[in-house]
């Protein structure tokens, strides 16, 4: 059997928290697409190609992973990529009971598709995107926790603002 994992996320940006939990992903599934999505109740920093681009740098090392964007229903996009997991990061407790809600609603939609959480490594267990960007936005030094180009691209974009 084919172990086909969706690891989706808004990756705005990409941090050191996301690439654990796709770097393990990608030891434990044959293939795993990284699905960039458009969170509607969110506005980003990076535009989709962005983000794209940013995650095809700092994985460009891994082989059996692809990195596509999705505008429609998380569960269509896996269905089209015959997975049969979506594979979720876990932060902390906190995040659990967000992540349970969609994960019963995606079940609900197709029974087939399994969700598997993994728990980042404790040492990106406060880590957030938001957290990053707001971070960067005032100057402040976010290297170790995102890679450099990720670094670069926040820099350039607070100086266009």
């Amino acid at each position: 059997m084919n172990r086909v994992a969706v690891c989706p996320g808004s990756f705005d940006p990409v941090t050191y928290g996301h690439l654990d939990i796709i770097k393990r992903g990608a030891k434990v599934f044959d293939h795993v697409y990284i699905c960039v999505l458009n969170n509607s109740t969110k506005k980003p920093l990076f535009s989709v190609e962005e983000r794209c681009e940013l995650l095809r740098e700092v994985t460009s090392d891994l082989s059996n992973i692809s990195i596509e964007s999705n505008n429609g229903l998380l569960i269509d996009y896996a269905k089209s990529k015959q997975a049969n997991v979506i594979l979720r990061g876990l932060r902390a407790v906190s995040d659990f009971e967000y992540e349970m809600q969609i994960t019963s609603m995606n079940r609900f939609l197709e029974e087939n598709i399994e969700t598997f959480f993994m728990m980042t490594n404790n040492q990106y267990s406060f880590l957030s995107s938001s957290i990053v960007k707001e971070v960067a936005k005032y100057k402040g030094a976010v290297s170790g926790l995102v890679p450099e180009i990720v670094v670069q691209a926040l820099t350039k974009k607070f100086e266009d603002e």
